[in-house]
């Protein structure tokens, strides 16, 4: 049956509709599409050079043939048109390099000899010139030594016709050729190389510019990673390492628990409960970064912190997460005081061995576990409104430079009877302890 062709529609016209098959050309690197620019700009050179010679001659009075010339225009604009509708450079440098190489020793032989001809055959230097800036150093050489075998052998048929009764050509004329030849030769390759570090410095620039903004990327990853991990674990990670896990002898771990929190949700707005979690975990970061201690985590209104995690560490762990113990109750005091927000908090403190390491491949998160955080988090909970409550480690740890309440029993979940101390803070002119690394 005949189908009206007003009826068909062209699938390569549809918006959207894949392309044909080789309907597109292949997108150029930046740097070859230089190579490309470069070779086309030879190509033009070389191109106005034959008509302008060609010309000079002919109103000097010598006539001799256009073929050659002419040859040379169709042949290089048929390849002009062919590297922008294929964008195959590497042909088009292979075939573009070998006429501009051939055809001025072609018309050097047409005019006669290399003096008649004032060493036209020069220009096909312009070949490996071109390949330089296009195919590379090392894909130039064979273009070099062509140029100079060619030239070899126009000077050995110039030197075995010599007496076969060639038309000569006045000085005049073969002197001003020459000159011609020389300078314009000379202003192309200037030109050429130019224009080609000049693009090149460009390229570089971009090339630059580009690693600058990797590199301002990669510190600020590297930053957001430092925000969830500590820094020998975010090393290890970098370095694809998996199962990333390590036991730690004697770490100081806190809790801070904001009392009565969750009731204070259901007298405020999605909008204040987040600004104040935000207010008070900011003011926590703030006073671990100060006293060297870790976040490790927030977990609903709580937050928790450890030192002791890095061997090189110069303040003391136990002494690190007291001091900031004291300063969270402090800034909290004046942080209520401030706002008139009802925010009190309770400090929990526990030290000896945790394992910690890194969970997940997605959203991935650093935990640690262990008698020692169970004893915090307990620490924590038990405590009374304002108190910073530790464990007898802790105490033995920290008594000779803080000072605390009389000791008590308490019976702590999972543990049993414990003996537990509060802190009260630090004895007058007692300095942070230190030791070496």
């Amino acid at each position: 049956m005949a189908t009206d062709p007003s009826q068909e529609v062209s699938t390569t016209n549809r918006p959207g509709a894949p392309a044909a098959k080789g309907a597109s050309a292949p997108v150029l690197s930046p740097e070859e599409q230089l190579s490309g620019d470069m070779l086309m700009l030879t190509t033009g050179f070389m191109m106005c050079a034959a008509m302008l010679w060609l010309a000079i001659y002919w109103s000097m009075g010598h006539q001799y043939s256009t073929a050659i010339p002419l040859l040379f225009q169709g042949l290089s604009a048929v390849m002009i048109w062919l590297y922008y509708k294929y964008r195959k450079l590497a042909v088009f440098a292979i075939i573009q390099l070998g006429l501009i190489l051939f055809t001025p020793f072609a018309m050097q032989w047409s005019i006669g000899n290399f003096v008649n001809a004032s060493g036209v055959s020069l220009w096909g230097l312009m070949a490996p010139v071109g390949a330089v800036t296009v195919l590379g150093t090392r894909q130039s050489v064979p273009w070099f030594f062509a140029w100079l075998f060619m030239t070899v052998m126009a000077g050995a048929f110039d030197y075995l016709l010599a007496d076969a009764g060639m038309k000569s050509f006045d000085l005049s004329t073969v002197a001003v050729f020459f000159v011609l030849n020389f300078a314009a030769i000379s202003v192309m390759i200037y030109s050429l190389l130019w224009y080609f570090a000049s693009e090149k410095q460009k390229l570089r620039a971009q090339v630059d510019a580009s690693h600058e903004e990797l590199r301002h990327e990669k510190e600020r990853s590297d930053r957001l990673l430092l925000n969830i991990l500590p820094p020998a674990i975010a090393e290890r990670l970098k370095r694809n390492e998996m199962n990333i896990a390590q036991g730690h002898a004697d770490v100081t771990v806190m809790f801070a628990d904001i009392v009565g929190f969750t009731r204070m949700t259901e007298e405020l707005s999605p909008v204040e409960t987040v600004k104040i979690l935000n207010d008070v975990f900011s003011i926590f970061d703030d006073i671990a970064d100060k006293h060297g201690v870790e976040k490790i985590k927030t977990i609903g209104d709580a937050y928790m912190a450890a030192a002791g995690l890095d061997a090189g560490a110069q303040i003391h762990y136990a002494d690190a997460v007291a001091r900031m113990a004291v300063e969270m109750q402090e800034k909290i005091a004046d942080y209520r005081q401030r706002t008139g927000e009802r925010v009190e908090l309770r400090i929990g403190i526990g030290t000896g061995p945790v394992v910690a390491g890194v969970i997940g491949k997605k959203k991935f998160i650093y935990d640690m576990w262990g008698d020692t955080v169970n004893v915090a988090f307990r620490m924590a909970a038990d405590a009374y409104s304002g108190a910073i409550q530790v464990d007898l480690m802790t105490h033995r740890r920290l008594h000779n430079r803080f000072r605390f309440d009389e000791a008590h029993e308490v019976e702590i979940k999972g543990k049993g009877r414990m003996q537990v101390f509060h802190l009260i803070g630090p004895l007058e002119g007692a300095p942070p302890r230190r030791i070496t690394a």
